[in-house]
């Protein structure tokens, strides 16, 4: 089993979370998503992933990343995502951006351990 460690004290930012988890599971400079499709499809496999799923992603200090990446970084990220969204999708993303920034809805934190849990199920620790 092969078991790629995050630590969560060095992640304040999403950007962070991608480069820590590329380096986690790709070594320096190693790529592992850089949105959170990309993240969708290196789960999958076949971005560095053994072939038959044997692995574990040990968050460490993984409270400190939930702090991190609240409702301050996912409004700072829905931001980005607005200004270059489709026109169809403007109004859903602006409501999620309105609840980020009154503290309410979901984090990126929350939504980065759900994909974790949904693609690659129980493969995550969160220490």
């Amino acid at each position: 089993m092969t078991t790629y460690v995050l630590d969560g004290g060095r992640i304040g930012t999403l950007d962070d979370f991608w480069t820590l988890m590329g380096e986690a599971v790709n070594g320096p400079g190693g790529y592992f998503g850089r949105n959170l499709d990309s993240f969708v499809d290196c789960l999958r496999g076949g971005f560095g992933t053994p072939d038959d799923g044997g692995f574990v992603i040990e968050w460490r200090g993984h409270e400190l990343s939930r702090r991190a990446l609240g409702h301050p970084e996912t409004a700072r990220h829905l931001e980005g995502v607005l200004a270059r969204c489709h026109p169809t999708n403007r109004a859903r993303v602006a409501e999620e951006l309105a609840q980020a920034r009154s503290g309410r809805g979901p984090t990126l934190f929350g939504i980065l351990t759900e994909i974790i849990e949904n693609r690659a199920p129980g493969t995550l620790r969160l220490r």
